[in-house]
């Protein structure tokens, strides 16, 4: 059993650590983003990695839990503990510099608070790419980002945070550190710990510092939004998109007419690229080299698919305003989810040949349970969609609290049918231990607690994300 923070152990933190490392005001770091859950804890951001060693040691020793803070954007409680012996929250927004940038190796080095804003910035001044981008990147952090193994717009063709990351400096649980900043691309020394710990959430050590890998800037960039008949004819796009243009496709995402709808209902500022919200349509956004024009490119590709019937219309970005432009639709379509209120939001992916499947069986089994609007739209180049359920007009999620796990459940069941994953790249958190559970190879639930039993004896380090507290 873990053990509170009591008085005298903050006391004692207090006593390692300088007064600027305590935060007054904690009702920031205990709240998460869509309000389901208030934490609990006193809340410390140290300054470097030997004062995060020094708290993970005092809490080893009190037998104290850990949580650890990163930009507060988790969207599956990840970053809060609502019940149980309070924590220690450690937030790394102090640790917030970057470290080196070696650009004739395309590697940035930084701590793990440093936003994730201000990496794509400092890749930017280098003449580098960092190509990580997605909603929050305003306010998340790198160590949350890796930890939670974040994906974003990109991933189809720079792949998601785990392929961004070349090294990292890690506290482990007993308070020792390990210095694993490696900027090496082949490194077959034993076992992966970086990529162990891409993705552990935090729960096999601390993320303090991480070595990027940056890219070269494309020359050229276009973005395009063309309507689709159907999602399976989205994929044949993709697919041509793919041989016409190669790895030049940055990101493919589709977007369901509900999003405009939602859009237009909540009065977000965003640009209308058709006149009528089509029912299905896809941004298809693309980098190229010098030489090659990203607008006679996405020409060429609207009019074949054109000849191929699997488009009926598109505009085509005519300036890099107009892009952000098309862009600023689709980043705004989860706040315009945020305002009507979903009863309940999945982040799912299934291979993308099963995609057309998953939404052709998906309406029907939320009729089952009762009467619904469904918002549809994400990052199709991956097969990740976020399928997110929403009362109608004039009744909220606060009406469907009672539908809210059978609502869940088909959802999951789907993909899971379909050779899917319940969590595509939101993380498991705390509000997804049950259905790693229930969908999981029980050798792989094997593996996950013996790996945890091995480097976290004590279970200090964010008790109950991911795995649950035993």
């Amino acid at each position: 059993m873990l053990n509170p923070v009591t008085p005298a152990f903050e006391a004692a933190l207090r006593a390692l650590l300088p007064t600027a490392a305590f935060k007054n005001d904690t009702d920031p770091y205990l709240q998460e983003p869509r309000g389901r859950w208030t934490g609990q804890g006193v809340v410390v951001a140290p300054a470097d990695t030997d004062q995060v060693a020094a708290i993970v040691k005092a809490c080893a020793d009190a037998r104290v839990g850990i949580v650890p803070y990163g930009g507060g954007t988790g969207l599956v409680g990840g970053q809060l503990l609502a019940d149980g012996p309070a924590p220690v929250v450690l937030s790394l927004e102090r640790m917030n510099r970057i470290r080196e940038t070696y650009t004739k190796e395309n590697v940035l080095v930084c701590e793990a608070g440093v936003i994730l804003a201000d990496v794509q910035k400092a890749a930017e001044d280098a003449g580098r790419l960092f190509p990580l981008s997605l909603a929050s990147e305003g306010s998340a952090r790198i160590g949350g980002l890796l930890a939670t193994n974040a994906g974003g717009v990109n991933v189809l063709r720079y792949g998601n945070a785990r392929a961004q990351c070349l090294g990292l400096e890690v506290v482990r649980p007993d308070g020792s550190i390990w210095h694993g900043l490696s900027r090496l691309r082949k490194d077959n020394t034993g076992y992966d710990l970086r990529n162990l710990m891409i993705g552990a959430e935090g729960t096999l050590g601390i993320i303090t510092a991480a070595a990027l890998k940056l890219a070269p800037r494309p020359a050229g960039v276009g973005a395009a939004m063309m309507v689709v008949a159907s999602p399976d004819a989205a994929l044949d796009l993709l697919a041509l998109a793919g041989d016409r243009m190669g790895d030049a496709v940055s990101a493919f995402e589709i977007i369901h007419r509900q999003s405009f709808d939602f859009l237009a209902e909540t009065g977000l500022d965003v640009a209308r690229p058709f006149e009528t919200a089509p029912e299905w349509c896809v941004l298809v956004d693309v980098g190229l080299p010098a030489g090659l024009e990203p607008d006679a490119a996405l020409e060429d590709l609207f009019a074949t698919a054109l000849e191929k019937g699997l488009v009926s219309d598109g505009v085509i970005a005519s300036s890099l305003a107009q892009r952000q432009a098309f862009w600023h639709i689709r980043e705004s379509i989860p706040e315009a989810n945020r305002q009507i209120g979903s009863i309940s939001s999945h982040d799912i992916s299934v291979p993308l040949s099963m995609i057309p499947e998953f939404i052709v069986q998906g309406a029907p089994a939320i009729a089952e349970i009762g009467e619904f609007r469904i918002n549809c739209f994400g990052h199709l180049g991956d097969g990740n969609l976020h399928y997110n359920v929403f009362p109608m007009p004039g009744r909220s999620r606060a009406d469907h609290e009672a539908e809210r796990p059978l609502i869940k459940q088909a959802v999951h069941d789907l993909a899971a049918k379909l050779g899917g994953s319940v969590s595509a790249e939101h993380g498991v958190g705390r509000l997804k231990v049950d259905d790693l559970e229930r969908y999981s190879d029980p050798a792989k639930l094997d593996m996950l607690r013996a790996i945890k039993a091995a480097l976290d004896p004590q279970g200090i380090m964010n008790p109950g994300a991911v795995l649950r507290q035993v």
